[in-house]
């Protein structure tokens, strides 16, 4: 039981290590010259890469983009307290109850961390022909998986002995 309950640790890291890569790092939306996340968009300029704001306008509606930016950190918040609960509830609740709270914290981040990537799906980048998405973007839906696996695991687990 040891080993399975580092490998949920392992699991529940890794899904917060992709989490907060996916909320800082910069590439949700990228061409040859631009690099743009939630936060800023960098523009390569003679060779030298410029942070800017996000453009505004119907290309970046403020609402979706303040949406996506709080579903992202509530993510990463939720996430992180539900590594420090699974850790105190190991030692602190009885069997049945143990692992409850940990998976409500990651099925709350597994559902944040979705809601940003499909408003960021969904409201930006549409008419853009000459871009991809970038890492983060992809790291945000892969964290959806680990959180989702991550949760249901939980889930599962809240009536075993530790």
């Amino acid at each position: 039981m040891l080993i399975l309950l580092a490998a949920i640790f392992a699991l529940h890291i890794i899904g917060i290590i992709l989490l907060l890569v996916a909320t800082i790092d910069n590439a949700w939306w990228m061409t040859n010259s631009i690099s743009t996340d939630v936060w800023g968009r960098w523009i390569q300029t003679n060779g030298v890469w410029n942070l800017t704001d996000l453009p505004e306008g119907s290309h970046y509606p403020q609402d979706y983009l303040q949406a996506v930016q709080a579903s992202s950190v509530l993510a990463c918040i939720f996430s992180i307290l539900g590594i420090f609960v699974f850790v105190a509830q190991l030692f602190t609740l009885t069997k049945g109850q143990r692992f409850t709270i940990s998976g409500i914290f990651q099925l709350l981040a597994c559902l944040c961390i979705m809601i940003a990537a499909s408003i960021y799906t969904d409201r930006f980048h549409l008419d853009e022909k000459d871009g991809w998405y970038g890492h983060s973007y992809i790291l945000a839906w892969i964290a959806f998986g680990f959180t989702f696996i991550s949760s249901i695991t939980y889930f599962v687990l809240r009536k075993k002995t530790a």
